[in-house]
């Protein structure tokens, strides 16, 4: 079957199954069922605990900054 001889629903389905099938290729987690390095996991951690005593991080700007961004 070729487009021309779809109906106006029928090629309005097809889009919007295409549609859906492009967002969900774009919302696969590539790192799914990977693990962390132990390492990675432990630095986490460490942020974490920081960050729930109230440490402050980085301010975005001063990141942004050292990246050579603009902000």
């Amino acid at each position: 079957m070729q487009v021309k001889d779809l109906t106006v629903e029928e090629f309005k389905l097809l889009i919007q199954e295409t549609v859906i099938e492009t967002i969900q290729s774009l919302l696969v987690d590539p790192d799914k069922g990977k693990q962390l390095k132990p390492e990675v996991k432990q630095q986490l951690l460490n942020s974490l605990q920081r960050t729930q005593a109230g440490e402050r991080g980085i301010p975005a700007e001063e990141v942004a900054k050292k990246l050579g961004l603009n902000w």
